[in-house]
């Protein structure tokens, strides 16, 4: 339901209040319809700006109240012969923001409409029509007479034809010659106007039903089209069960406030972003993140609206109203990122600009020069003239681009990949290197406590225990994994430190037990005096590849200890040494796990034609190899700092091209923001991980890359595809018309009906492309 909303009170430029009415445009359905609607309202004294969305039937107007009326924008709307469904009342005033602020055209029985009942009459007109005109011709007898001229039965029906069919045809040319847009109603309603004015009732009242079915048809595709939008819409329910003063009570979403607590029952869906305050289920995120696998929540975990309580009971505690979920934020999304348009849709509109008029000119050229140059029959050139006029308008052309950016954006929302624009999605498609962050993105961004390695007579519980008894003060990541495992283990009695200091970069010190104890790198126990050095091993602290895992049942001596280290360090682990300042107790080691998905993502992004694959990575060399070799990519970037990522990315794009970045959004934002496309990772609830990125994929999934690449790879071919196919027909039939070979019939049925069926069903196509037909095993 479209609704209007204030959108400021304009304080900051003279305190002017501005209104903003978003109205429902169902017909307005290809940029030439816009074009006129935009035309109409610019004439309106008092609208200050104008957002039209053809593929969503829809038009935001903001207008200053002072010297406009919702009334006069919709009139206006109106004048340019589009019909406005149901409007509301607007509101006023700053910090009154639409609870929506998303909106698509309902679906319309397109078959059923009144456009298509005088189309379905005209239809059986002409049918009886050129029955008595060409098979019952004895009883087509002259029955009227207009200006000395006869009319017979089939006449007549003709004429009815056209009264049906062509009418709102010549209404819509009508408007368009108000606004002074050359499109196709303008152009169809000249060549029936002119056809009819000769006598050519035949060729008035076919192109008339034939260009009102064509119409109809592209009606219907452009519903189809928009179908996909109204499902990301309808994700989120309307309604939610909120408790209030003890009792359940339904209530709208929108009317749920923050810190409300709602109440989700198994298989219902989530109505508003939260938090579990109480109850456990697994939750269906497909349509947030597009994990088919459901996540287990509890309390404490986020939850996402339009997400699925499988088995269980929740309540969970409102974090942000209808109007601003994450849900929200990705319809919003994708249906303003057809703004952005691609070099592509700007080579359209452009070549339109061209095109039509040129055409136009050559069709009243082939009307007029034959006959009064070389003395050909006028009828006949008359009527080429006309084939050309309908020829002229680049409408299949036109949409070729944005219904298939609109089918393969909406395809990826629904699969958990946000595309922020057309311009976006052509841009994946086309780049010849992809930069990937280490961690987060390769890896799960979470340290695991992976080996614990006890020296000289001390075991693995004697070492676990003095390296959490240090931890337990810390608050480091590495302290939480230590402090994990140790309680994985059941060692509880833990004893308590004093004297506890952080060393800033080395580790950290405390007194247990009446002793002073140490955890940290290989280099704080070097600075204490032990010699770990070892061929191959660093000793600043870095980690460096490992060949073998480490036996935790070896004696340890001066050997075995610079090949335990090593070896830990050469796998990629980060080793802390745990001891005081004359003996080591033992080593553990900490890792942040590679994601299962991250070697074959980089896999399939070769195969699919990706040309280098590089790793960016803060850590230093020894774990940056090490991932690097586990996951598979052609080279690796270590210790880099932000604007050293920066200047990485600028060095691939000189040498390879466009450049994809992939990393968290908010640490990597500089060098997403340097290149081609950047791509946000595990965006879902996290506006400014959405906001930073050109692409965010929604959920925590590497897998997806494969997917985003050949959905975008694929588009870029639909929307090639549709555009040359497009003039290839266009400049097939307007060669043949002079050679007589092209009817007005061909034109409309093949030129205009057929090719927009046809660009239209091509990008359908993209609205089937499946993550696991672009990840298999």
């Amino acid at each position: 339901m479209n609704e209007d909303a204030a959108v400021g009170d304009g304080a900051s430029d003279g305190g002017t209040r501005e209104l903003s009415a978003r109205l429902t445009v169902p017909e307005m359905d290809c940029p030439s319809c816009a074009g006129k609607v935009e035309s109409g309202l610019q004439r309106v004294d008092g609208v200050v700006e104008i957002d039209t969305r053809p593929t969503t039937g829809t038009v935001t107007v903001t207008y200053d109240p002072d010297r406009a009326d919702r009334d006069d924008v919709v009139a206006a709307v109106e004048g340019a012969g589009y019909e406005v469904v149901g409007e509301t009342d607007e509101t006023g005033g700053a910090g009154e923001p639409s609870s929506e602020g998303v909106d698509v055209a309902p679906p319309t029985e397109v078959w059923t409409s009144s456009r298509a009942k005088k189309t379905w009459f005209g239809a059986v007109l002409v049918t009886l029509g050129l029955l008595f005109e060409f098979v019952l011709t004895g009883s087509n007898a002259v029955v009227a007479s207009v200006l000395g001229h006869p009319l017979t039965l089939a006449d007549v029906l003709f004429l009815g034809a056209v009264a049906a069919s062509g009418y709102p045809v010549v209404r819509g040319g009508y408007y368009s010659a108000r606004n002074r847009s050359l499109d196709i109603d303008l152009l169809m309603g000249v060549a029936i106007l002119a056809a009819t004015g000769i006598g050519y009732y035949v060729e008035a009242a076919t192109l008339a039903v034939l260009f009102s079915i064509a119409e109809l048809l592209e009606d219907y595709a452009m519903d189809r089209a928009r179908d996909s939008l109204r499902e990301l819409m309808e994700l989120s329910p309307d309604e939610a069960t909120v408790r209030r003063e003890g009792e359940e009570v339904t209530v709208p979403a929108e009317a749920v406030d923050v810190g409300e607590t709602v109440v989700v029952r198994p298989g219902e869906k989530v109505p508003l972003d939260g938090r579990v305050v109480e109850g456990a289920s697994a939750v269906d995120e497909s349509p947030i993140t597009g994990e088919s696998v459901p996540v287990d929540k509890s309390e404490g975990d986020e939850v996402f609206a339009g997400s699925i309580v499988e088995g269980g009971y929740l309540e969970v505690e409102v974090t942000s109203t209808a109007g601003e979920s994450t849900l929200s934020h990705i319809i919003e999304m994708v249906q303003g990122a057809q703004e952005k348009q691609t070099e592509k849709e700007q080579f359209v509109d452009r070549f339109a600009g061209y095109y039509t008029p040129v055409v136009v000119v050559l069709a009243v050229l082939t009307a007029a020069v034959p006959p009064l140059v070389l003395g050909w029959p006028w009828e006949t050139w008359f009527v080429r003239g006309l084939t050309l006029l309908v020829i002229a308008c680049p409408c299949a052309f036109v949409i070729s681009t944005p219904v298939s950016v609109v089918s393969g954006i909406t395809s990826a929302a629904k699969n958990g990949v946000l595309v922020k624009g057309g311009n976006h999605l052509e841009a994946m498609g086309q780049v010849d290197a992809v930069a990937l962050d280490k961690t987060g993105t390769l890896t799960k961004g979470e340290l695991a406590f992976t080996d614990v390695v006890p020296f000289g007579d001390a075991d693995e519980t004697e070492v676990l225990r003095y390296a959490a008894a240090l931890e337990q003060r810390s608050e480091h990541p590495i302290a939480e994994a230590i402090l994990a495992r140790a309680d994985e283990a059941g060692i509880v009695d833990r004893p308590t430190p004093a004297n506890f200091e952080a060393l800033t970069g080395e580790g950290i010190r405390a007194d247990v037990d009446g002793e002073t104890y140490y955890a940290g790198k290989p280099a704080l126990f070097e600075d204490l005096g032990f010699d770990l050095s070892g061929a191959g091993r660093a000793t600043d602290g870095g980690v460096v590849e490992a060949r073998e895992e480490p036996d935790a049942d070896d004696d340890h001596d001066d050997h075995d200890l610079d090949d335990v280290l090593g070896g830990l360090e050469r796998e990629g682990k980060t080793v802390v040494l745990v001891g005081t300042e004359s003996a080591l107790l033992g080593a553990v080691a900490i890792a942040d796990e590679v994601r299962p998905a991250s070697r074959r993502a980089v896999e399939r992004l070769h195969e699919l034609g990706v040309e280098h694959v590089v790793m960016l990575t803060g850590d230093n060399e020894g774990t940056a190899r090490a991932i690097a070799e586990q996951v598979g990519v052609d080279d690796y970037r270590a210790e880099l700092l932000p604007d050293e990522k920066v200047d990485v990315v600028r060095d691939l794009e000189r040498e390879y091209g466009d450049v994809a970045m992939v990393g968290d959004g908010i640490n990597d934002a500089p060098a997403l923001a340097t290149a081609t496309v950047g791509v946000a990772m595990g965006a879902a609830g996290t506006d400014t991980a959405i906001e930073t990125a050109d692409i965010a994929l929604m959920g925590d999934d590497v897998g997806k890359l494969p997917y985003l690449y050949a959905l975008s790879h694929e588009a870029n071919a639909v929307i090639r595809q549709n555009i040359w196919t497009s003039l290839g027909v266009k400049a097939l039939l307007a060669v043949g018309v002079p050679l007589g070979y092209v009817s007005v019939a061909l034109a409309v049925v093949v030129g205009d009906m057929g090719m927009s069926l046809g660009v239209t069903g091509n990008a359908m196509r993209l609205s089937r492309i499946e993550p696991e037909r672009f990840f298999e095993e």
